[in-house]
């Protein structure tokens, strides 16, 4: 079967939870005998095509011919920008085509709505109610033909590592929390800090002596350049849908101590320490308890222990059947 997908971008140049969900959906598809094949619509340093996990990838200049391969394809799969684009040519070609929504903002369902969609991908339950509600306002014909639930899949034994001993916080933007890991370094000087430069987003990078600023890291070097230097992880976003970072992190045993998103609390569960993005003296209370020994070593078997719960193999089975079933 012929899968043709067309993103924005792709690791190892951009490395972004979406990228890396979608990474992780298409490797078993590839595992199972299929081509899959990822058309870039940006251009970006990579200007020919190169395998990443068995997956082609195609850069924008590489070649012209995208509309030819999504004619001779079984089905085409697009998220974010690039789902109106590809869903004019899917409807065009007769293709089915795969949505993977990555976050609950109207503009996602929408262009879901719009594109004839045979299956609609969600992160989380809580993205997928969210869904229900927007299409509750439309016609039933809008809504795509079948739905799924995959939670970002993160294959833990390729993040596990021995945790180090700074406070992390990766992507260090505004609304990731760049702010906040500043505060702390300030308020808990004897305290190392890392602050890992993310894939979009001004980066709030403090000139601080105990914190060390960490160039982009692509995602197969995160174990060893983040997690293994790691022994809590700061996530106090304004907004995650998921947040696969921190999943990353719980295959350690890293304590997350995050904003209570929905998306969030639907992924670190009770492994989860949640304190407002706001409140920063709460945020440095909870990381000196979590200095304690006894203290960390509860908060850790909680994060190996939600780890296991989140094995992918399930959803990632149900993935491929659904993809499978719509080219029969």
């Amino acid at each position: 079967m012929s899968i043709v997908a067309r993103v924005h971008a792709m690791p190892p140049e951009h490395n972004a939870g979406a990228e890396h969900m979608l990474v992780s959906m298409l490797r078993p598809l590839v595992e199972r005998g299929h081509d899959v094949q990822v058309w870039l619509s940006r251009y970006g340093k990579a200007h020919k095509e190169y395998e990443y996990h068995g997956i082609r990838v195609i850069p924008l200049e590489s070649r012209l011919d995208f509309p030819t391969a999504v004619k001779r394809s079984h089905m085409l799969l697009a998220h974010l920008e690039t789902v109106p684009s590809a869903a004019s040519l899917a409807r065009g070609y007769g293709k089915p085509l795969v949505v993977v929504c990555h976050n609950t903002h109207r503009a996602t369902f929408r262009d879901a709505a719009a594109g004839g969609t045979a299956l609609a991908v969600y992160n989380s339950v809580w993205m997928e109610r969210e869904a229900e509600l927007f299409f509750a306002e439309y016609p039933k014909s809008v809504r795509p033909e079948s739905s799924l639930i995959v939670r970002p899949p993160v294959f833990a034994g390729e993040y596990a590592t021995k945790p180090g001993k700074a406070i992390t916080l990766v992507n260090c933007n505004p609304e990731k929390g760049g702010k906040v890991l500043a505060a702390l370094a300030r308020r808990m000087p004897d305290q190392q800090f890392l602050a890992v430069k993310g894939a979009y987003g001004e980066q709030i990078l403090p000139d601080l002596p105990n914190v060390e600023i960490v160039e982009h890291v692509r995602g197969e070097d995160m174990r060893e350049q983040v997690y293994a230097r790691t022994r809590v992880l700061l996530m106090p976003s304004s907004y995650e849908s998921w947040g696969r970072t921190g999943v990353e992190a719980l295959a350690s045993g890293i304590p997350v101590v995050a904003h209570p998103t929905p998306g969030l609390c639907e992924s670190l569960g009770e492994a989860g320490i949640f304190v407002d993005r706001e409140d920063v003296a709460g945020y440095e209370a909870v990381l000196r308890k979590l200095l304690t020994s006894a203290e960390y070593r509860l908060a850790s078997k909680r994060a190996k222990a939600r780890s296991v719960e989140l094995d992918p193999a399930a959803d990632l089975a149900a993935w491929c059947s659904a993809v499978e079933g719509l080219a029969r």
